[in-house]
């Protein structure tokens, strides 16, 4: 079994504890391949940059071990869709003996962080959860209604789409709030590319680098403009903010299959034939843009539509 930790850096001065997932869904490696380059250039920039400091901590995790090693999204259950506060307050009040798969990974990894929160005093916490999709198309940020959340999204030079949290329930980002801490806490979700494209590992690294900064973990001058323009070149000519408008939810024996060759940001009509299942064809219900359109075997939402705020 592979460690969950894929790394810890802790700085001289304090600040932020800065926990990043990567590998929430076991079949999206980029998030945990970034992490462990990012970790390499951790050690290296004092040598190479003396003027360097980190301040706080940065935590790097790796979601769910057991279907990482599967290379599949879950074992049981979508560890992306159980952080439900009853759900969470039955894992803990659970004998941990008697735990076991999704539910066991979720036990670990709140015992592990707040175990860190117990040895270190934090300024506040922020949890960045790198995840990839199965369809081609353009990179974007989920935050939670959290005016500091939408903050550190549009930092991340990368299109945000806000309500998500509201059309889908039991991620990370409905957990790590603040009144489930005993500090200040705030979440955001960056979504890098294809699962398998290898230029999805780069812009997770970029992203990454970019939020250290947004929070003040590290100093704007020691981040090369390299890492914004990873992210702004492969946004170009995306929406900046979008709103979630409607989602198609799937159900086990729905037999459901996208249509081929829909990729994210992908603009589609009303009436639109995307997708089908035993029921027949499923339509587009507005104009709109297609957003993580299901080409993978596991996924409870087929897909998503979204719509530009205009003024962005």
């Amino acid at each position: 079994m592979v460690d969950r930790v894929i790394g810890r850096h802790e700085g001289k001065e304090g600040g932020p504890l800065l926990v990043v997932f990567g590998g929430i869904h076991g079949n999206e490696p980029a998030g945990v391949k970034a992490l462990s380059m990012m970790f390499k250039m951790l050690e290296v920039e004092p040598i190479t940059n003396p003027s360097f400091e980190y301040k706080g901590t940065i935590l790097g995790l790796i979601g769910n071990r057991q279907s990482y090693v599967l290379q599949q999204r879950f074992i049981t259950r979508d560890l992306n869709r159980i952080w439900t506060d009853e759900n969470v307050e039955r894992i803990l009040k659970t004998d941990k003996s008697l735990l076991q798969h999704e539910a066991l990974e979720l036990r670990e990894i709140l015992d592990l962080i707040h175990n860190e929160l117990a040895t270190r005093r934090y300024s506040r916490m922020v949890v960045l959860d790198m995840h990839t999709t199965s369809s081609f198309g353009g990179i974007f940020t989920l935050p939670t209604n959290d005016e500091e959340s939408i903050r550190i999204a549009l930092e991340l030079h990368a299109p945000v789409i806000r309500g998500m949290i509201d059309g889908i329930e039991g991620t990370t980002l409905h957990y790590f709030r603040h009144d489930n801490f005993d500090i200040p806490t705030v979440a955001c979700t960056f979504e890098s590319g294809q699962h398998n494209e290898e230029l999805s590992v780069n812009r997770a690294i970029a992203a990454i680098t970019n939020c250290m900064r947004t929070i003040e973990a590290i100093n704007p001058d020691n981040v090369e403009n390299v890492h914004d323009s990873i992210l702004i070149e492969y946004s170009a000519n995306l929406p900046k903010l979008s709103q979630l408008h409607s989602m198609h939810p799937i159900e086990v024996g729905d037999n459901f299959r996208m249509f081929p060759n829909y990729k994210n940001f992908q603009r589609v009509s009303k009436g639109e034939q995307l997708a089908e299942d035993k029921n027949g064809i499923i339509r587009a219900n507005a104009d709109g843009m297609i957003l993580m359109p299901l080409y993978q075997e596991k996924g409870e939402d087929g897909f998503f539509l979204i719509q530009k705020i205009e003024g962005y």
